[in-house]
């Protein structure tokens, strides 16, 4: 028995014609009526007697009626639960970061927009990042350095000037730029828990010629008030120097620069909440690019 047989007997069973019934199901009359002869073999019983022209239902046919009715509400319940369930989920974006800051200012001014967003945000290294995105956990990712995937379209948002922070009282604090090599022996200050970030600054003291003194390895709440109490200097985008009212210098060096990319599944259809996101994102990083540069 298919789903099929069920529908070509509901109908029958409310025209009570089989001419009727095959108009309607745009279908050969004969093979309707062979499609009711089957089923009633199968349930071993008459589901239709004749009453003059036409059809009617016997006791076991409106039995019958009565189940195939509610098999059939039930598919249509679920039908309507599954639809339900993807507006919701199209509804629903998800992202991974690798720094916090990357949407700092931008969250706010996004949902003044879109104030029916559900965002679902959550932090990550850039391999889990990746990871993620070809698995399906989240739609789209922004990390230090783009994700460079032949499944992976990536997006570079922008490349933002790294400064140096100098302690209040320092002697360099004059100049207006300043090459690495020149603090060679000064005590670091660097974020903890963000290798890729930490991975670039050492990389930057390396091609100035030297390895940094790190004198505090700390989270980035610590590293302001650590710098504040003038303990040690500091490589940091300009954008949070500036946020953060801490003095700064430009970098002299080349490479000093830390592209921030966003990224999603080249292939993959992304809802259209995710989509205005990540159109919003890019348009935002456009329109406030000067904040990234010095």
């Amino acid at each position: 028995m298919e789903l099929l047989q069920l529908k070509y007997f509901q109908t029958v069973a409310y025209t009570e014609h089989i001419s009727r019934a095959a108009q309607q199901l745009n279908i050969a009359q004969p093979s309707l009526s062979l499609t009711i002869k089957r089923l009633e073999e199968e349930w071993g019983t008459a589901l239709f007697e004749r009453k003059g022209r036409n059809i009617q239902l016997s006791a076991s046919g409106k039995i019958l009626l009565r189940h195939v009715n509610r098999i059939f509400m039930e598919l249509e319940n679920a039908q309507a639960e599954i639809r339900a369930e993807e507006e919701r989920l199209s509804g629903t974006l998800k992202i991974s970061i690798t720094n916090p800051r990357f949407l700092t200012g931008l969250i706010s001014d996004y949902i003044h927009d879109f104030p029916a967003s559900k965002i679902i945000q959550a932090i990550g290294a850039k391999d889990d990042i990746s990871t993620a995105l070809k698995k399906g956990d989240i739609d789209l990712g922004i990390t230090g350095h783009p994700i460079r995937d032949e499944e992976v379209e990536s997006h570079v948002l922008v490349n933002e000037d790294i400064v140096l922070v100098l302690p209040s009282n320092h002697p360099f604090t004059n100049q207006s730029e300043i090459s690495l090599s020149h603090v060679a022996n000064e005590p670091f200050v660097t974020l903890a828990n963000n290798s890729e970030y930490r991975d670039f600054t050492y990389l930057l003291c390396e091609k100035a010629g030297f390895a940094p003194n790190v004198a505090f390895e700390v989270d980035s709440h610590l590293l302001v008030e650590i710098i504040k109490l003038d303990q040690g200097v500091a490589l940091l985008p300009v954008s949070i120097c500036r946020a953060l009212g801490l003095h700064y210098m430009k970098v002299a060096d080349d490479d000093a620069t830390y592209p921030v990319g966003l990224s999603w599944m080249r292939h993959k259809r992304l809802s259209t909440s995710a989509q205005n996101f990540r159109d919003f994102i890019i348009s935002y990083y456009q329109i406030h690019h000067e904040r990234f540069l010095v």
